[in-house]
């Protein structure tokens, strides 16, 4: 990568890294640090959504194992809290590589793809209600404990750092990506599967290059969603939000664009938190919203922010 792909990313890192210095009310922070971990899942879908054309209407699975993981292993087995974000992150990738092995190897594609990562996160959802080590319908309660070594910060705002310097790593790799051979054969599968195994890219190799890295992200988002609010269940690490928000995010700031979940994310988010203001705490509002939104986007052109700037040049 050259200096001019990766400044714009370096400088937004920056320029956010001073949201603590001015922003110090809570209720901001934590719309912050929440739009951030919901980037950095959307993030982990575009890898393989929006550069490689394999929608997944499953990310939940990554998102989930990603918080359990790091919940389960410090409460039962007392791991360090570092530890166990950073074995979230594997497992979940490893879950995505087997479900990738597991689809692709079928030659499962388009809706059945996103068919069958729907069913594995719900069937993961349904074994987290129902195992004991995941506290079952009950859920999980990390102990408060806030202390830097326990990925705990007495200021939301050291919080807030840690997640930004993830979601800017997070850029950095997807520009990386971008600009690799490995992100040429991505694009190239996504246009046309059949033309580019034709000129001889390995369509399997690839795919699930793609789902593990884009699972491990994801599995990333939950375990800082469980570290930060510190408490889980099914419907929170497995629900059905997390798979929409994490789709629906690139797709409205620009699926295969490196910042367009981010932008997705801070729309996805604040349109959430003005609907819940303007109509009330109605339960699901926020989807309904959502799904509207994905109609719209979907139905007229342009299809997203990044390619309406274009257009209106």
């Amino acid at each position: 990568m050259s200096p001019r792909d990766v400044w714009p990313i370096l400088l937004f890192g920056a320029v956010a890294a001073l949201l603590p210095v001015f922003v110090t009310a809570g209720t901001l922070l934590n719309f912050a640090i929440f739009t951030l971990i919901l980037a950095l899942a959307a993030q982990g879908w575009n890898i393989l959504g929006g550069f490689g054309g394999q929608y997944s209407f499953g990310h939940a699975a990554f998102f989930g194992t990603g918080a359990y993981l790091t919940a389960v292993l410090q409460v039962r087995y007392g791991v360090n809290a570092y530890v166990t974000f950073l074995a979230g992150i594997a497992v979940a990738a490893l879950v995505g590589w087997v479900i990738g092995a597991l689809s692709f190897r079928s030659g499962l594609r388009g809706s059945y793809f996103a068919l069958v990562t729907l069913a594995f996160a719900e069937v993961f959802r349904v074994l987290a209600n129902a195992m004991p080590v995941t506290g079952g319908a009950a859920g999980i309660l990390i102990p408060l404990d806030q202390r830097a070594a326990n990925f705990q910060f007495e200021s939301r705002g050291w919080f807030y750092l840690a997640v930004l310097a993830l979601v800017t790593l997070a850029l950095l790799l997807t520009r990386a990506l971008e600009k690799s051979r490995l992100g040429a054969q991505l694009v190239a599968v996504r246009e046309n599967e059949e033309a580019a195994r034709a000129v001889g890219v390995d369509v399997l190799r690839v795919k699930l290059s793609a789902i593990t890295l884009s699972a491990g992200i994801t599995g990333a988002a939950g375990g800082l969603y469980a570290q930060y609010f510190l408490y889980l269940d099914s419907t929170i690490a497995y629900g059905t939000w997390i798979s929409v928000e994490a789709l629906l995010a690139p797709i409205i700031g620009g699926a295969g664009t490196v910042f367009g979940p981010v932008i997705g994310a801070v729309i996805l988010h604040t349109l959430a938190e003005f609907t819940r203001t303007l109509v009330g705490r109605i339960p699901g509002i926020d989807l309904v919203i959502f799904g509207v939104l994905l109609i719209l986007v979907v139905r007229f052109p342009p299809r997203h922010l990044l390619r309406f700037v274009r257009w209106r040049r």
